[in-house]
């Protein structure tokens, strides 16, 4: 099926999946090696995979859905500090998290005591060196690795140290003087500088003393042996004591390796961890990692490692991903192959040796909110995951399966069950958080909601935990995500829009265009950026002055520099931006000054963009930015020629071009409902006979107007206050609106109506209704279906139905004989699909779906007709273009070319060229298209060109025809319909909305408000030359907002209508205020923009002078239609017996906490009593309220309310035992009601 057939039917557009399976069967030879039996090879299928529309869509159940791309934490490594919070004295504490694309987590983390843990899948901390243990490290490779390792030779009771970079920022012990000199290179008691190691070097001195003092509380390297007894006076990683070192030079042991510890550079945490992990080797590290992750269960050395291993090491369950192993290289500078996407031991040593260089003030952290630590996972790599997840499914069901199935007999079919991809296919089409019903309000929603971010989503955040950095606007985002538009409210800043220019690289991270800069000349060269790249790279702004070579000319321009502004020269400018609207996106790049409007009325103007509803009569703005045609075009809403050519024919549901070679037919979509009930029609705006380039405009589409998008209307507005009526944002609007159809949109609502097999027989969709008079059903054909054409009003039959009732339950035997002779059931009622309230209209379009197989009635056989008549007039019409595309081709090579035989029409006996001759344009004239074809030409060149051109041709006609005769097939066999359903009506209605009071209006900066009265055209205020303005703003709505983009749009708006211009005024290099001020000078109107205005009514002028102008206001898609609604019974819910809530439950007004307060206020017993029982949740006084009013009898009785049943059924649930007490009133006490009783009723009657 095409797409238009998915979306009309109600199925997924998609194709089936198969894959080719073998089957190998082993055997174990006698020595115990495998040989191959036999292997089996077999096509299985693997379920349907929704299949992405040309417009960036997917259509499922027959709705077009769009997968919003995913920004997620990038793989790779993190270090990240705690900026001092968790410590009261605020030591900062800096930690580490490697996140996989897929895998545990594992986490490095400092204590306050700088010991290093260690986190797996943030479970119980280990000591950060049981790790590296477990790779197999000793103690001593361990110090090795991070602390530089210095060797003290001892000679004659003197110690002296080997000279190397570390020394530097030590105190020298005595003189240090050049060997064979006396010049001293540092005194006693001095600094070692750099400078003086560079001395040393030069000098040739190798070793400097050190004294015993330097020696104490040292740590050894390697354990200290007593060379005479070979006994062990002090281990590895122990300080050295004093009576230790004075024990060392009695012994005359030659040398000490120790480390280097200084507390500066090299802090002291490892070599503590050390002391601290208890672990001795390998298998001892692994099991402590066995212990702390399964915890309970006994360990063993084996399976202790396969954990491990299992953990970090095993790509069937870790993986980095190739973008993971590219950041962990980038960070730590390796030389790791992409391929490798699991840790290696290398790694893990890295980062710790970066974090204790992070710890001891060298290196930085990184920013979570960096674009270079958030890529974007769009629908490919989403759907990736949920595919692998499905598989993994399918893999344990199959190896569950083999161990149950005969496998000598077995194929692949009977092992494999696609079940489990299918199952997770659907569900993420269906039911994902980021497979969203696509918003198709006007074509700018579309095109905004495909290239939407979200930052939720599964692996994403969660709109609680997000905090305010998140959502918050980073310097990254600069011509990547627009700072401008997302949603108000919980979703703020975790819902973002790509930017005008931004794409997304093959590693997922959003790349930004940049023009290359050499030597102060802007050049042409593009080159893309991502956040990572740009950093480093001075860039200058896209409005920095130049020449006409490129040549950057002022002194100085301003540029970014690792986010920040900075004022460089020329020469330092390596990039320069492409466009100044590069930094927002479509949404916003459509916002004229939008420079001058204040960030959170920007924000409110390209949101409502995204709701303004199609209108009747389209009209593109005055006051535009440029982006206009770009949005309408690559929102896919209008046609546009694929290849040049000719118009050949056009009307108003096709347009056919003819080609150089073939012919292209352009099927236009006539009133086609979207999926916000907004009006999709495309109308043609090109003549037969035009000339079209190839990408060029042939139709336009819904809010669209000669290829330029178009969401409002022009109109005069005036800024003044008008009898209150525009208080608080309100609107005042002229009648001339509403007349001249300005504002006025269609509306399509479909209803649907199933015929369904019951178990006492099939329901049927039929004209004959019992009970229901014959003027009612008027409208409706022999089918029981609505004509199409009818005007319809709320309560109105569309589709006639009845269902077969049961009077008594039938006994088995009469089931049994009903079954056989098929007689119907007796008694039927109706359930007929009426017009729902609030609904007026006509009907546009009626379907009707039958089940394969199943009688067809006459009205589906008529809409088959005339679907059928139609492909068969485009396919002759096509032959027909390609026939004549044939014969001018034909002709051109026949011309002037000498014949090999005769020339004659068939049928007569002319001789029209003889043998030799050469075939002239007269000749060519009275010959038959069909005759061309049979010319025999003496040159075989052109014999040849003869051939191929009526090949192509043939097969051509032969494509066609065979397309034809598929669809044709289609129809004859039915449709598929789902379990149990025989027959399924859609029926379309068309509802004309005119603008009326309580319809919401919006301008394009933020200036929203809401209709409050329609006023007669002869009551506005009119200006001096006697028009009337349309529409009357409140001046106060642009102070305080500070959008005064409105003002100046108004102004040039005004010039523009007056010149007849289009004016395109782009974001951030826009109209300045002396332009529009010349503009209006030239168009003989004031320069202040203000004009004295005449009241309507009185004709008297107005006081002051008035800002007047054009502004594009648009009408958004909350109209008061849809929102008005009232009722009084209706549907309850089950449990509390209270109204439902909202419209689309026919529900009633909540009386909430505040509401009871309100009367209470008020001492409106009676009244409350009233609301919170008969009217709400009291079952039996409902019924006693509606008999009493019938009867005309004025008194209530409220019984008890059934929400308190529920609640004594709560307390009694949780094991409470709750009674009702009923206390018998005493006889006094019920004289005195009686006697209060009378009272009342004696006054009522007075």
């Amino acid at each position: 099926y095409d797409i238009r057939e998915c979306l009309e039917k109600g199925i997924n557009y998609a194709a089936p999946l198969k894959i080719r399976v073998k089957l190998n069967l082993w055997e174990k030879g006698e020595s115990g090696q495998k040989n191959l039996k036999e292997s089996r090879e077999q096509e299985v299928y693997l379920g349907e995979l929704p299949l992405m529309t040309g417009t960036g869509t997917f259509v499922i159940n027959g709705v077009e859905r769009v997968v919003v791309s995913q920004l997620h934490r990038s793989p790779g490594i993190l270090f990240s500090h705690d900026k001092g919070k968790s410590q009261a004295g605020g030591k900062v504490i800096f930690s580490a998290r490697i996140i996989p694309a897929r895998g545990s987590w594992f986490d490095f983390e400092f204590d306050t005591k700088d010991t290093l843990f260690v986190r797996i899948d943030r479970r119980k901390k280990l000591h950060a060196t049981i790790i590296l243990k477990a790779l197999g490290l000793t103690e001593e490779q361990i110090l090795r690795t991070y602390y530089p390792i210095e060797e003290i030779k001892i000679k004659a009771g003197s110690a002296n140290r080997q000279v190397s970079d570390v020394l530097a920022g030590l105190r020298a012990f005595k003189n240090i003087q050049a060997p064979g000199s006396k010049e001293v290179l540092v005194k006693e008691g001095g600094r070692i500088t750099k400078a003086a190691l560079k001395k040393f070097e030069a000098a040739g001195i190798q070793k400097i003393p050190i004294s015993r003092e330097e020696l104490l509380d040292r740590v050894t390297l390697t354990d200290i042996i007593d060379p005479e007894t070979g006994e062990v006076i002090l281990e590895s990683n122990e300080k050295l004591t004093e009576e230790l070192v004075e024990k060392i030079f009695a012994l005359k042991i030659e040398s000490l390796q120790l480390l280097f510890i200084d507390g500066i550079r090299y802090l002291p945490s490892l070599r503590d961890t050390l002391l601290l992990d208890k672990v001795n080797n390998t298998d001892e590290a692994l099991i402590e990692i066995y212990k702390k992750l399964r915890p309970g269960e006994p360990p063993s050395i084996a399976d202790a490692r396969s954990l491990f291993e299992g953990l970090f090491f095993d790509p069937r369950r870790y993986d980095l991903s190739i973008v993971g192993r590219l950041k962990l290289n980038k960070r730590l500078g390796l030389e790791v192959p992409l391929e490798t996407r699991v840790l290696t031991d290398r790694d893990i040593i890295e980062i710790l040796r970066y974090l204790f260089d992070l710890r001891a003030g060298k290196g930085e952290v990184d920013d979570i909110d960096h674009l270079g630590n958030r890529r974007v996972r769009a629908v490919g790599e989403l759907l990736e995951n949920q595919f692998r997840i499905g598989l993994v499914r399918m893999e344990r069901a199959i190896k569950e399966k083999m161990t149950l199935t005969e496998l000598e007999i077995a194929m692949p079919h009977d092992i494999i069950n696609a079940k489990p991809v299918i199952a997770v296919i659907k569900e993420f089409f269906g039911s994902s958080q980021l497979s969203q019903f696509m918003d198709q309000t006007n074509p700018m929603s579309e095109i905004t909601h495909k290239r939407r971010l979200s930052a939720l989503g599964p692996g994403g955040l969660t709109r609680e935990r997000a905090g305010f950095e998140v959502r918050d606007v980073h310097p990254t985002h600069y011509g990547r995500i627009c700072p401008v538009e997302t949603p108000e409210g919980p979703n703020i800043g975790l819902i973002t829009s790509l930017a005008s220019y931004a794409r997304v690289n093959d590693f997922g991270f959003i790349e930004s265009p940049y023009r290359k800069v050499k030597d102060g000349q802007v050049t042409d060269k593009i080159e893309y950026l991502s956040a990572i790249d740009g950093e480093s790279h001075v860039i200058a702004q896209a409005t920095s002055p130049m020449d006409e070579k490129g040549i950057l000319t002022s002194e100085t321009v301003s540029a970014r520099v690792g986010g920040d502004f900075r004022l460089v020269t020329p020469e330092e400018v390596q990039y320069m931006d492409v466009s100044p609207k590069q930094i927002v996106s479509v949404s916003a790049a459509l916002i004229p000054f939008l420079e001058n409007d204040d960030a959170n009325r920007a924000l409110m103007g390209s949101n409502m963009q995204r709701q303004a509803v199609p209108l009747l009569v389209t009209d593109a703005p005055r006051v535009g930015t440029g982006m206009e045609p770009v949005a309408a075009r690559d929102s896919g809403v209008v046609i546009a020629a694929q290849r040049a050519g000719v118009v050949e024919s056009v009307d108003a549901s096709r347009i056919v071009v003819r080609a150089h070679d073939g012919v292209d037919v352009y099927n236009l979509v006539k009133f086609y409902r979207s999926n916000q009930a907004t009006c999709v029609n495309q109308k043609p705006i090109v003549k037969a006979g035009d000339k079209v380039k190839k990408d060029q405009v042939i139709a336009d589409g819904p809010a669209t107007d000669m290829g330029e998008l178009a969401l409002g209307q022009n109109v005069l507005v005036a800024f003044m206050p008008w009898g209150g009526y525009n208080f608080e944002d309100a609107i005042i609007v002229s009648e001339r609106l509403v007349k001249d159809d300005v504002y006025t949109s269609i509306h399509i609502e479909e209803f649907t109506m199933e015929a369904r097999e019951t178990k006492l027989g099939p329901e049927e969709i039929t004209r004959d209704i019992p009970n229901i008079g014959e003027e009612v059903l008027s409208d409706l054909d022999e089918s029981g279906i609505i004509r199409t054409g009818a005007q319809i009003k709320p309560g109105d039959i569309l589709v006639g139905k009845v269902t077969p009732k049961s009077e008594t339950q039938l006994t088995p035997e009469e089931k049994l004989l009903r079954a056989i002779f098929g007689e119907k059931a007796e008694e039927v009622r109706e359930n007929c699909l009426y017009v729902p309230p609030g609904i007026e209209g006509t009907v546009l379009d009626v379907k009707v779906f039958t089940r394969k197989g199943a009688a067809k009635d006459k009205r589906t056989k008529d809409i088959q007709d005339d679907k059928a008549s139609q492909l068969r007039q485009d396919l002759e019409e096509e032959i027909e273009i390609l026939k004549e595309n044939s014969y001018t081709k034909l002709s051109e090579i026949v011309l002037n070319q000498k014949v090999d035989e005769d020339v004659k029409v068939s049928g007569v006996k002319d001789v029209l060229c003889a043998k030799g001759q050469k075939l002239t344009q007269k000749i060519l004239e009275s010959l038959p298209g069909k005759s061309l074809r049979k010319i025999k030409l003496a040159d075989s060149k052109k014999m040849e060109e003869l051939k191929s051109v009526d090949d192509e041709t043939s097969r051509q006609i032969k494509e066609l025809e065979t397309q034809f005769d598929k669809k044709m097939d289609q129809f004859k066999k039915g449709d598929e319909l789902p379990p149990g359903v025989l027959k399924v009506v859609k029926v379309y209605i068309a509802m004309k909305r005119k603008i009326q009071v309580g319809d919401k209006m919006a301008g394009r900066h933020g200036n929203k408000g809401v209709i409050s009265i329609v006023v007669p055209k002869e009551d506005m205020p009119y200006l001096p030359d006697g028009t009337p303005v349309d529409v009357i703003l409140n001046p106060l709505g642009v102070p305080s907002r500070m959008n005064v983009g409105q003002i100046l749009e108004t102004h040039l708006g005004w010039a523009a209508k007056a010149l007849d211009l289009y004016v395109s005024t782009p974001v951030f290099e826009g109209a300045r205020e002396d332009e529009i001020k010349s503009l209006l000078e030239e168009a003989n109107l004031p320069s202040s923009g203000q004009i004295t205005l005449f009241d309507g009514k009185t004709g008297l002028p107005f006081q002051k002078p008035i800002t007047v102008g054009y502004m594009y206001i648009m009408k958004l898609h909350h109209l008061v239609d849809d929102k008005i609604h009232a009722r009084s019974i209706g549907p309850y819910s089950l449990v509390t017996q209270q109204p439902l809530g909202g419209k689309a439950q026919f529900g009633g007004q909540r009386l909430g906490e505040m509401e009871v307060w309100a009367l209470e206020a008020y001492g409106a017993a009676h009244t409350l009593q009233e609301f919170l029982t008969v009217k709400s949740d009291d079952v039996t006084g409902r019924a006693r309220v509606y008999e009493a009013i019938v009867k005309g009898d004025a008194n209530l009785e409220p019984g008890v309310p059934e929400s308190f049943h529920v609640l004594i059924k709560e307390l009694q649930s949780l094991g409470l035992d709750v009674d009702m007490i009923e206390e018998k009133v005493s006889e006094s006490k019920k004289n005195d009601a009686s006697k209060r009783k009378s009272g009342a009723s004696s006054k009522a009657k007075v």
